[in-house]
């Protein structure tokens, strides 16, 4: 098991490129399971979690293809479905949370599927009634097995079929899932309070190239007229918007110059005004973003002269996955934030890592801490501590960059599942790591 050794305090400079999406691309690769025919996906990002998803369709006998670094040709033309009882399948699928999004594509091409229980992050309770139940009412029947796998299958071996749904959460996994079983539905299906943040729009916009009938992407309401086979085509993914949030971040905390290269700006919804209500400048220069270093920076407060919150909420909303960087940027803003975590009751539960560098946070309940900036009046100090979850990994590497001293990072396999090569990336802006 590595770690991360940082020594902190230094001002970084230069150009980053963001990887390509990790939450598209978990569901984009997925989807090549519903044609026979070859499909070419670009930017995929190398991290652990995508890479243990290919390697799953890999052992499933998809042909892979591996043009280029960030490259793939794949043909399912051949799945081995028995595949999925074995238990190096069971064991694989059940350290990853995206190999849920299989399932969709299982069941609506070969009428059956198996979910695991869900793996990745541990920041609380994270359910698959959205999937199960859109699944059932597409036609489907489930059992749950003694290793508490879900058995999916379609009703006498027949297609899926189109109905009405009002999802009773606007999940994007769940949304995603339902859309790659209904697009071979027979008949019409109605998708009421869908997700539809841009790494939906992307999976409706390939599933459209390859001969599928989806409409109303981009908004709550996806109708979806299902299709009788799909073909091949060539999809480029999103830069990670995470990413891009994480840069800004690590910018003004280490008092950086940093160009952020092809950033997505487009699908970037409400992120950059989160970052500026911190008081983080922010030049837009074509797809590129520019943060200048700054000596300090302020949180704006509500124009009643209350204290800001900043939540997460469902697209368009601000994602929960920079809840934990928006965070630890505070620590050295000029005021006070109150941070509200609303979908995961774990997910502030590193907190206590940055108090211990000498941040001044108060932790009112699992879902919610006020962070109270320092105003840059001392560093925080480098400890040693353990990455519980990808994002907070990310934060927690943000506040060592940014501490007086040497720090040490462990469990840094939860920071790989999500960030590639980042070590390597922040030496080349300067940055003092080294994974020892």
């Amino acid at each position: 098991m590595y770690s991360f050794e940082v020594n902190g305090g230094r001002k970084l400079s230069g150009e980053i490129k963001p990887q390509g999406a990790k939450n598209e691309a978990l569901q984009i690769i997925s989807a090549v399971l519903l044609t026979s025919e070859a499909v070419t996906i670009k930017n995929i990002p190398d991290i652990i979690d995508v890479n243990l998803l290919i390697e799953l369709l890999g052992e499933m006998k998809v042909k892979i293809n591996r043009i280029g670094s960030d490259t793939c040709i794949f043909q399912a033309d051949d799945v081995d479905i028995d595949y999925l009882h074995s238990e190096t399948y069971k064991m694989k699928s059940g350290k990853l949370r995206g190999s849920v999004m299989l399932a969709g594509p299982m069941l609506g091409r070969f009428k059956k599927a198996f979910i695991p229980k869900p793996g990745g992050d541990k920041i609380g309770r994270r359910r698959l009634d959205t999937h199960i139940i859109g699944f059932e009412k597409l036609g489907a029947s489930f059992s749950l097995n003694k290793d508490g796998f879900f058995h999916m299958v379609t009703q006498n071996g027949k297609p899926l079929q189109g109905t009405d749904l009002l999802l009773d959460e606007p999940s994007v996994t769940g949304t995603a899932n339902i859309i790659m079983a209904a697009v071979l539905a027979k008949g019409t299906t109605s998708i009421y309070n869908a997700a539809c943040e841009p790494y939906i729009q992307q999976l409706c916009r390939m599933l459209n190239a390859m001969g599928g009938k989806i409409v109303g992407i981009g908004s709550n309401l996806l109708t979806i007229e299902g299709v009788a086979s799909l073909g091949g085509t060539t999809h480029s993914m999103l830069p990670d918007m995470i990413e891009v949030g994480s840069f800004i971040g690590l910018a003004a905390m280490t008092q950086s110059d940093i160009l952020i290269k092809g950033a997505g700006v487009d699908h970037l919804g409400i992120i950059p005004e989160k970052f500026r209500q911190l008081g983080i400048q922010l030049n837009f220069k074509g797809d590129d973003i520019h943060i200048p270093e700054q000596e300090q920076y302020e949180i704006q407060s509500f124009l009643d002269g209350s204290v800001m919150t900043i939540y997460d909420h469902p697209w368009p909303g601000f994602t929960p996955d920079l809840l934990s960087i928006v965070l630890v940027t505070a620590i050295q803003a000029k005021g006070s934030v109150l941070i509200h975590q609303k979908m995961f009751e774990s997910r502030l539960f590193f907190v206590d890592k940055l108090i211990d560098m000498g941040a001044r946070i108060v932790l009112c309940d699992p879902h919610r801490a006020v962070v109270i900036g320092l105003e840059r009046e001392q560093l925080l100090r480098g400890i040693t501590m353990s990455s519980p979850d990808i994002r907070a990994g990310v934060a927690l590497l943000i506040a060592a960059l940014s501490a007086e001293g040497k720090s040490i990072i462990q469990n840094i396999e939860q920071i790989d599942r999500g960030y590639q090569q980042i070590d390597v990336r922040l030496r080349k802006l300067g940055a003092d790591i080294k994974r020892i």
